[in-house]
């Protein structure tokens, strides 16, 4: 079973890789889901956050304050090194959980879709990292005028990010996301094409 890394900086297009990876009959292990499903109330990784940051990112019912916790690891990367020392292997877990599930029903390829695939220290987990790429620039416009961001915290957001041109020197595949969605989708489906040539070899 080929193991594929689908990464790609905020707004770069990689949800939408993931979705016409899906429409192929893709299996696609969305990292961002994992981490939700590792810090849902009763798990130990959310009494880990709640002992380490208390009742202000911690909800009245007992869930996680995303908005709040996000605003504190954002602007302190201290404090995100903490929460990503916490939540990481959980997802970890549950990632190699789902790998398990995959294999069992003859799976040839498994994606997992992880934003910070990089920044995480994890591109040796996969036979193969694809990377969605936009410019700065573009992701920025995408981030304020699709998302209704705040410019500023969009681009601390975009900064918090290790650059692309980085990421790309490394990835086996880009995926570019300057065009249209119809060129995107094409692009999206060739590379899916050669991932399964592989994983059949």
């Amino acid at each position: 079973m080929l193991k594929v890394g689908l990464t790609g900086n905020i707004a770069a297009g990689k949800s939408t890789v993931a979705r016409i990876w899906r429409s192929l009959d893709g299996t696609v292990v969305d990292a961002d889901v994992l981490s939700r499903q590792a810090v849902e109330p009763g798990t130990p990784a959310l009494a880990r956050i709640a002992q380490e940051w208390g009742d202000a990112v911690m909800e009245a019912g007992g869930g996680l304050d995303r908005a709040a916790l996000r605003r504190i690891v954002f602007a302190d990367p201290s404090a995100r090194e903490r929460l990503e020392a916490i939540v990481h292997p959980a997802v970890a877990e549950l990632r190699e959980e789902a790998y398990r599930a995959a294999a069992e029903r003859g799976e040839h390829v498994v994606v997992a879709d992880i934003p910070l695939l990089f920044e995480a220290g994890l591109v040796d987990d996969f036979d193969a990292v694809v990377l969605v790429d936009a410019p700065e620039e573009v992701r920025l416009a995408r981030l304020v005028g699709d998302r209704g961001m705040d410019p500023e915290e969009a681009r601390r957001m975009i900064a918090a990010q290790m650059p692309s041109e980085l990421k790309r020197a490394r990835a086996d595949f880009v995926i570019a996301n300057t065009g249209t969605l119809l060129e995107l989708e094409r692009r999206a489906r060739e590379v899916w094409t050669e991932l399964v040539r592989r994983a059949r070899g």
